[in-house]
């Protein structure tokens, strides 16, 4: 049973007093994890503009709640999938059976910043969630959109119409439309991590990567990402320091970011050229790559001609660039904990142990 004092108080330490849309979501968590009898809400839905404090809420929800659990980044949800399908026998519900496969052992998933943009993933994601609701797991979604504004494409989105009514049917919809951003809090007090102009920079990121690679040295290389070359200024055990134009300038996905993420906890990423992020398709990559860094707190350095969060001004090129230009603001502030600090942290403990032993 969740106690949503408990909640409270989570967030109270934190220091944030729920407004009156965060409330609402707590008690809709509540009462889906606690749930008795075949009419209780099965799924909750929290929806609205960046910073609002959807994934703050339902992050500490979902820490506190014991269960069964999986709590997955929408990029690395459909990456996983596609590998079973490509892998799964033959059988009339290909989908189906994958599906229920991936869910064995999961009571309770957390999908952070749904998003639906593509007509495959629309037809993946529907099938999912039928498959989810029909064996009883409970199902939170954090998202940008509506769900009528899911797919909003009006080539496909009347395709989509009958997993959004199924959401309808199933989600407690919530809309975060309070006026603050959290991801702002802390800016005031930010660590240098984004430099501008370009001039005078190279010895600032060759500080930056010799405090977490003591015994890293500055060598280009071209080493191999999601089955790609990848041109890079250096690569150690925590970090890589590439060129925007490298990792965004040229055809990637989501996929090699992924894999960059699962390698290493920290990017330099240089050289950028803000003219280049009005192409939409550099625009996407860099959103891309924001998004996934930020879903698993790692650090991310940028040397731009101009400051990076102005650039993103008015651009409209891509999805979710509000989102991006609001999860920038938060990954330079202090309260913004990431991996490679945890990680460089225990390293240090460790020598120092070691040391005095």
């Amino acid at each position: 049973m969740l106690d949503p004092s408990a909640v409270v108080r989570a967030l109270a330490a934190k220091g944030i007093a729920a407004d009156a849309s965060q409330r609402l979501a707590i008690d809709a968590l509540q009462a889906m994890l606690n749930r008795d009898g075949a009419r209780a809400t099965q799924g909750v839905y929290c929806h609205g503009l960046p910073g609002r404090g959807k994934s703050l809420v339902v992050d500490t929800v979902f820490a506190l709640a014991n269960c069964p659990k999986r709590r997955i980044h929408f990029h690395e949800f459909t990456r996983e999938v596609n590998r079973r399908l490509v892998q799964a026998p033959r059988s009339d519900d290909r989908l189906g059976d994958v599906s229920r496969a991936w869910l064995e052992g999961v009571d309770l998933l957390y999908f952070d910043e749904f998003h639906v943009h593509d007509i495959a993933d629309a037809f993946l994601i529907g099938r999912f969630l039928e498959t989810a609701l029909d064996r009883g797991t409970r199902i939170v979604l954090t998202s940008n959109y509506s769900p009528d504004n899911l797919l909003p494409d009006p080539e496909f989105h009347a395709r989509f119409e009958p997993t959004i009514a199924l959401i309808a049917r199933h989600f407690k919809v919530i809309a975060f439309d309070g006026a603050r951003d959290y991801r702002e809090l802390g800016a005031e007090s930010a660590e240098p991590r984004y430099f501008a102009p370009l001039d005078g920079t190279r010895e600032t990121l060759w500080s930056i990567y010799r405090e977490y690679e003591a015994q890293g040295a500055v060598h280009p290389a071209t080493i191999e990402v999601a089955g790609r070359p990848l041109a890079v200024t250096a690569a150690g055990k925590q970090m890589v320091w590439a060129d925007f134009d490298a990792l965004c300038g040229t055809h990637r996905s989501h996929l090699d970011y992924l894999a960059i993420a699962e390698r290493w906890q920290g990017l330099i990423l240089d050289g950028v050229d803000t003219a280049q992020l009005k192409r939409g398709d550099v625009l996407q990559r860099f959103v891309w790559l924001v998004d996934i860094l930020y879903d698993r707190k790692h650090a991310l350095f940028i040397a731009s001609d101009r400051p990076i969060r102005a650039a993103l001004d008015g651009l409209d090129g891509a999805h979710d660039v509000s989102r991006t230009t609001s999860r920038l603001a938060e990954m330079q502030s202090r309260g913004y904990v990431n991996s490679l600090v945890h990680r460089h942290i225990a390293a240090s403990s460790s020598a120092d142990r070691e040391t005095i032993g």
